[in-house]
Parts: C-alpha cells; structure tokens; sequence
C-alpha cells in the first residue's frame, strides 16, 4: 500500500505554525508497514484542496489529510472529499450529541456553526476524537481511501493511534520495524566511508544515515509479517553495525543523549550534578527533559559569573588570575566543587566561548572546555565547536552540552 500526507493549514504555508502531523503520521505509518512517498501542504482553499487529493489519489492507494476539519467557514476538508467522492454530507446525530456533551462538561454554550462538526459524507467511517470536538473519518471508495484527521497535533495524535493504526493494521500485510543506532564523535561522512559498501548491498533490512546537530544516526529496516519477524531481520545487522562503530556508539533505540544518560544513571543507582558557564543551565535542562530525571539529579548551578564560580564552586581567585575562567584548570575544579556541594557521583563542568564577541586569537570563539569528576573518571576534554558561520552561538551551546552528556554517560557506565 502506498500513501501519501496531505497537512491542510494556511499557516502551515505560512510557518506560523511548525507541521509537525506529518513527520508523526509518517513514523506511525512505517510501523504500519505502509509506504509513504509523498508529503504535501495545501492551504485552506477548496479549489487547490481538490487539485491536490485528486493528485495525490492519482499515484497513491490512501491519502492522510490533517486540518480543516473545524466549525468555521474555512474549514472545508471533508466537504472537499466528500464532493470528491461524490457522496452528500449527512448529520450524525451520535457525533452531535458527544459535540454538545463535550460544552456541557466544560461549561460553555455550543455555537450553531458547531453542527458542521457533525456533518458526515454518506458512508463514512467516524472516528471519535478523545481531546476535541471535531471528529474524523475515513471515506472509502474505488479502491482508495482518504483518512481525515483533525489539525491539533493532541488531538490528531490520539486519533490516530486509538483509531487509524486498528484499520491500517488491516489493510496491509506487511509491518516495517526500524531500528534506530545513535553516534556521537563520528560524522556522517566518516561512517559512510566505513559503512558504504554494506549500505549500498543492503535490501532487507535497508540502512540509512541521517545527519544530526553534533551527531548521526543508522537506521536499519526491515520488512516482514509481523513486527517479531522484521525485528528479528534487524538484529544481526545492529550487532554487526554496533561492533564496526565500537565506542562511537552510544545506544540503540534511545531517544537522545539526555535519556541514554538518565537510563543508564537509574540502572545504576548513581546521580549527576552540573555546573555550567557558557551553556547557561542547558545541560541541567536537557538531563532534567527526561522523566523520571529527579531520581538521578539533585543540583545544577549556572555559575556564568566568576565570583559564583568562586563562592559556590570553590574555584580558587588564583586559577582564574593566572588562568582566566575559560581554561582546563577552571573546568576541572568547577566539576569537582558541583560535585562536592551536591554529593553527587558525577559532576560535569562546561566553561567556554559562545560568541559572537568575546574571543581572542589564543581563545578563539568555540573553544569550551567540558570537565567531568568522579571516583571512576576524572578528566577535562578541550573542544573546538565554531564552524565560522555569522551566527552560531546557540549552536556551540547546544554542542557543548551534547558532549558534557556524553562524557558523563562515558562515566557513568564505568561505575
């Protein structure tokens, strides 16, 4: 089966509002083992609405849409379909009643032009929406089917994965199972001159790199049955994959870095505690992202002056003197005072330029210096994160806090 998402919204054409319904559809319809090869956004006009789904039905068997799908007057998605499909619009006196139910429980008057809500091409499948109003449906016919989804992403969300993922399941008999290998330290480039050769004669399972800010990713595919089948295709190609990388990698199918260091953190019953300069607290944001962070991380403090760096650190007047606050000797003795004032098993420094202004040619913009201190690693690491474009300064944060969780994932998983 092959689909295609059609994200409906003048403001998506706009940028007003980040389109984030497809990338979602897309990952829920590879799990599905439905190919998408086609992602599009239309505004909200009838006319070029039309033109679209007659487009996109023309090469695919299913057509996703999101949006549109509200009371006002420039909601016209399912009215566009309908006519498509050439079916009348009904009331569905069952979609009515929960419309009106749902401003009874929250105390608010249903406006006439609520009604259109409950409006429903003849023959449609509806699909209840848990989080709003506006319901879904799915209008089938000579052989194709249009999924029509609401445009709030918690509602759309929810729609689909209580309502679409069951009549996907039944449409399809194949499954997709992606496995996700996460590098750090090794650029896209360098991988793919190690790894080309097996990508290249891959087929089932497929591998795939995806260039990240700071890092990369292998997607390894496969394609069976049942999810039990291709994830079985999958694991002798990530073994093999994750022995060629080595320490480059640093987890399988986890989210990121901040929730591969809180897992391994709670597998082993330890804490980390940062204390930051030039990342500005992003290093206790990103580990504190993660639910489930309070069991392994008590403190962080954002120590961007120096006299904090002093006072609540414990980092001597004469390092910064004769060193200045961007230097190894600061890093390494911040780590060790965040360390001692939490008690944590882990402290982790991060002191540097960001930029723009502000470096010199012995301390150039980019330089930051990253320390880690703990009874089983102890250690300062000297990166250089400017790439000279004209503005770069969140990006050299951003890196530099991608590299104090990998060194302190590094150490974690020494103890």
């Amino acid at each position: 089966m092959k689909a295609e998402i059609l994200c409906v919204g003048t403001e998506l054409l706009l940028g007003d509002t980040v389109n984030t319904n497809a990338a979602y559809i897309a990952r829920g319809l590879a799990r599905a083992g439905v190919a998408v090869y086609h992602q599009s956004v239309v505004g909200d006009n009838p006319r070029r609405l039309r033109e679209e789904l007659e487009r996109a039905l023309k090469g695919s068997d299913l057509v996703i849409t999101t949006g549109g799908l509200g009371p006002t007057y420039d909601d016209l998605t399912k009215e566009t379909v309908a006519e498509l499909f050439g079916k009348k619009l009904v009331l569905n006196e069952e979609c009515l009643q929960k419309i009106r139910s749902f401003f009874e429980r929250i105390g608010r008057e249903m406006t006439k032009n609520n009604e259109k809500q409950a409006m429903m091409p003849e023959g449609a499948i509806v699909l209840d929406n848990p989080n709003g109003t506006a319901p879904g449906l799915i209008v089938e016919g000579k052989g194709k089917a249009v999924i029509l989804l609401p445009g709030p992403p918690r509602e759309m969300a929810a729609m689909f994965e209580s309502r679409v993922m069951p009549y996907l399941s039944n449409q399809s008999d194949k499954t997709l199972v992606s496995r996700n290998i996460h590098v750090f330290g090794m650029g896209e480039s360098k991988v793919e001159s190690i790894l080309r050769e097996k990508m290249e004669k891959a087929e089932n399972p497929t591998i795939a790199p995806y260039a990240k800010d700071g890092e990369m990713l292998l997607r390894v595919t496969a394609s069976a049955k049942s999810a039990e089948e291709a994830r079985a295709l999958t694991q002798p190609v990530v073994k093999e994959l994750c022995e060629i990388l080595g320490d480059a990698v640093y987890g399988v199918d986890v989210a990121d870095l901040q929730h591969a260091l809180v897992e391994e953190l709670l597998k082993k019953g330890r804490k980390v505690a940062t204390a930051e300069s030039c990342t500005g607290g992003l290093v206790g944001k990103r580990i504190t992202e993660v639910a489930g962070a309070s069991g392994v991380f008590d403190c962080g403090v954002c120590s961007y002056a120096n006299a904090i760096k002093e006072k609540l650190l414990g980092v001597r007047h004469e390092t910064l003197e004769q060193f200045g606050a961007v230097s190894p000797q600061t890093a390494a003795e911040m780590a060790k005072g965040v360390r001692r004032i939490s008690g944590a098993d882990i402290g982790v420094s991060t002191t540097g330029i960001a930029g723009p202004q502000g470096g010199t040619p012995e301390k150039p913009v980019g330089l930051v210096y990253i320390g880690i201190d703990s009874d089983v690693m102890t250690t300062v690491v000297e990166t250089r994160l400017s790439r000279g474009y004209p503005e770069e300064r969140e990006m050299i944060r951003y890196l530099a806090s991608s590299r104090a969780l990998h060194l302190a994932l590094q150490a974690a998983r020494m103890f």
